[in-house]
């Protein structure tokens, strides 16, 4: 497994840094830098009190934490939220509650989401004629069959 050098700086010198729960875990937990309550069906965008500057030919993606989707409904609404390698604004999560009937706390400190930080190609696009035939083909939404 390859490692990779991130600089993360505290906006809020209280606040935890992002940690990985297991070892060989994808995503870094974010915590919420503050306590919030989502009613349902509202979005929120919840401060970390961190920013970082990744290094060129990265990105990160914050994801849902799974738990706190099953258990309360909560979800990111442009999940995942993409962090550029230039973006040196504090990173935010814009939350939404799914539940149709409980609010949501969310207390300061709290694992909210997780942040996946993964190599990205720059692509050179090459505008053509025609594209190559594939088995799929033009094939979308249903065309496997599978439910």
């Amino acid at each position: 497994m390859s490692t990779i050098s991130v600089a993360i700086k505290r906006l809020d010198p209280t606040v935890e840094l992002p940690s990985y729960a297991y070892a060989g875990d994808a995503g870094l937990d974010l915590r919420a830098q503050a306590s919030v309550d989502i009613a349902p069906f509202e979005r929120v965008l919840i401060p970390t009190g961190l920013a970082i500057a990744l290094p060129d030919g990265y990105a990160g993606f914050v994801q849902p934490r799974s738990g706190m989707a099953l258990k309360r409904g909560l979800s990111i609404v442009n999940t995942p939220g993409l962090i550029d390698a230039h973006y040196r604004g504090e990173l935010k999560i814009i939350a939404i509650n799914l539940d149709a009937h409980e609010t949501i706390h969310i207390e300061r400190g709290e694992r909210i989401a997780q942040l996946v930080i993964q190599a990205v190609p720059t692509v050179q696009l090459v505008e053509v004629d025609e594209l190559d035939e594939t088995d799929r083909g033009t094939g979308g939404f249903g065309s496997s069959g599978a439910a």
